[in-house]
């Protein structure tokens, strides 16, 4: 016959072992479940695509000659020119100034003043 023990030890560690192998398993395929649910997406408006306009180079060179483009200019009469020819271009575009290392930096900041004055938004200094 058999005796009973009158106190009886649950023994839960098989139980919590099946539990971690069922997470590891859910850890492991949560990742790759993808969900394809068919949508119908709203129709849009159909916009043109903006254009970038072109920037505009201004290159000084150690003489204190200001090239724009193919036009060459002495620092003194670069103002009235650069105003007239900035006109032509929209006040969005970027401009870029080239200037010789060994100029002064009072040369630079008229120039970099020049463009600023002419309604020009976007000026960069290009250094090496």
């Amino acid at each position: 016959m058999f005796k009973w023990d009158e106190n009886p030890d649950l023994n839960i560690t098989p139980f919590v072992d099946v539990m971690l192998v069922l997470m590891a398993i859910l850890m492991v395929t949560a990742p790759t479940i993808v969900y394809q649910e068919k949508i119908t997406l709203p129709s849009g408006t159909k916009s043109n695509q903006t254009r970038k306009n072109p920037p505009l180079t201004i290159r000084m060179d150690r003489k204190r000659r200001v090239y724009l483009g193919s036009n060459v200019y002495e620092l003194k009469s670069f103002a009235s020119a650069f105003i007239l020819k900035a006109s032509s271009y929209s006040a969005d575009s970027d401009v870029f100034i080239r200037a010789d290392r060994s100029l002064r930096y009072a040369d630079v900041i008229l120039l970099l003043k020049i463009i600023k004055e002419s309604g020009f938004r976007h000026v960069s200094l290009i250094t090496e």
